[in-house]
């Protein structure tokens, strides 16, 4: 009984180590397209709902989930419960249906497609 409990208490001690990288929860919050001087830009609101902060450190957009194209950006700080935006300069079409993934530094992702507004 002694080994069991021994046991049961290194798994438990395993499994709140391991999961701290599970406290990060990505989600997106909003995607504004926009033009400012005649360059257009996408700002992309990333919100982390887990327990655990983290960094925002990649950003890939394109016209299909096969034709991702990384964007260079500035690695964001995301505390638990927080916002992180991206802003990149990109010439984005209106109406057009855009594919994003972002990374965090444990490698979680998210992903999703997002229409550009129909009149710029």
């Amino acid at each position: 009984v002694a080994a069991i409990v021994v046991t049961y208490a290194w798994i438990m001690t395993y499994m709140n180590n391991a999961g701290q990288r599970a406290g990060v929860m990505l989600y997106k919050m909003n995607v504004n397209f926009y033009n400012v001087s005649a360059v257009k830009r996408i700002d992309v609101d990333i919100g982390n709902s887990g327990s655990s902060d983290t960094t925002i450190t990649t950003l890939y957009v394109g016209l299909s989930v096969s034709n991702l194209v990384n964007q260079t950006i500035t690695p964001q700080s995301l505390k638990s419960g927080g916002m992180a935006r991206l802003t990149i300069d990109y010439n984005w079409t209106a109406g057009t249906i855009y594919y994003f993934k972002v990374f965090e530094k444990g490698q979680q992702t998210i992903d999703w497609p997002e229409q550009a507004p129909t009149t710029p």
